[in-house]
């Protein structure tokens, strides 16, 4: 499928990106019109919100070289690009002639900012969600971190049908011309909703992690893990096993979580695994072991394509399983490892993958 045919070259491609904001989702933007400009041909420009931010180009994607504007202008020869965040969804919605597509990074971010958005979409859980922030916020000030995973609270609004239907009707989603995937997992969800002009766009980690060589001298016995994903358990698995050193990646920048990952033996996510995380691949292109919670993208062999005994259901019970495994791989590291050759194989195509289908969707001018 290509929508690009129907398009002169006078066409503009406009990206909505998020000024100043550092995410694995942020940066596969960056990738996008990198690649559609520089290798396909064609009219890119990054619209950066808040409009009236100074310097909105964040300095670690400066290397992608993307021009941005302040306008956007509404023409049917235009197509207008934007993430699945509620607020990027009602900006797209003004816009009433210019195609429009909406790149899913994330399946459960929908969900959750569309509650944030407009609360009034689903009062119960509005009401379920309001006291844990201000709780949340409360611990915050207090203790200087959060005790309540507002995520754990909103998981099953996933399996929702009524407010999910609701959620695509408010903002538009049936309207698009085309639907991005870059996982798996969103493309089951999308096509279970009715929604078939769906296909699949992946992304690849940052070269910088592609080119590093691993020293298995220097690995440690530790285990990483990301206190923003899935923390009410982690919590949980750390408590069972004091004996085990864990380390959170946590204030610290693209070269910092290279080298913690280069040191460490493991790395587990036990968080919502709202799209193909890139953590996980982080990690294990960098020597690490990966241990995941059965959620999200992490549930179908596609998107984190590793053995399957190193994939256990989010639930007290199976923490004593969780604690052997990681003392097996921190003991066992090397023939572990081995486990995680093909994951890294895929990991290490991504690139010549993702310029495929791009290529496919959006012909060369």
């Amino acid at each position: 499928m290509n929508i690009i045919n129907e398009i002169d070259r006078d066409s503009v491609i406009y990206i909505i990106g998020r000024a100043k904001q550092v995410t694995g989702g942020d940066e596969l933007l960056h990738q996008l019109a990198h690649h559609l400009r520089v290798d396909l041909g064609h009219n890119v420009y990054i619209i950066y919100y808040p409009l009236d931010i100074e310097n909105p180009v964040p300095p670690e994607y400066l290397e992608y070289n993307n021009p941005y504007t302040r306008e956007i202008i509404d023409d049917y020869k235009n197509i207008i690009i934007c993430s699945e965040w509620a607020r990027d969804l009602m900006i797209i919605k003004q816009f009433t002639k210019m195609r429009k597509i909406i790149y899913w990074l994330s399946v459960n971010n929908f969900v959750f900012s569309c509650l944030l958005h407009n609360p009034f979409l689903s009062l119960k859980k509005s009401l379920q969600l309001l006291p844990a922030r201000l709780v949340n916020k409360l611990l915050k000030n207090l203790l200087g971190k959060n005790l309540i995973d507002i995520r754990e609270l909103l998981f099953n609004s996933i399996r929702d049908r009524s407010y999910i239907m609701h959620a695509l009707q408010k903002f538009g989603i049936y309207g698009a011309a085309l639907h991005l995937c870059q996982s798996w997992y969103a493309m089951e969800f999308l096509n279970s909703l009715g929604i078939e002009n769906c296909v699949y766009l992946s992304d690849y980690l940052n070269p910088t992690f592609l080119q590093q060589r691993i020293d298995f001298a220097k690995k440690e016995d530790i285990v990483v893990y990301n206190p923003k994903k899935g923390w009410s358990f982690t919590r949980k698995i750390i408590q069972a096993v004091p004996h085990i050193r864990f380390v959170p990646i946590e204030n610290l920048d693209r070269n910092g979580v290279i080298e913690l990952l280069k040191r460490a033996k493991i790395y587990i996510d036990f968080g919502d695994h709202p799209g193909k995380d890139r953590l996980p691949r982080e990690a294990a292109i960098l020597g690490c072991c990966v241990i995941v919670g059965r959620r999200g993208s992490a549930c179908n062999r596609y998107d984190v394509p590793i053995p399957e005994k190193y994939k256990f259901a989010v639930a007290k019970d199976n923490i004593p399983q969780i604690a052997s495994m990681l003392e097996y791989c921190l003991y066992y590291y090397k023939e572990c490892y081995s486990d995680f050759d093909y994951y890294r194989a895929i990991i290490k195509r991504e690139p010549s993958v993702f310029l495929e289908l791009l290529s496919l969707y959006f012909p060369r001018r």
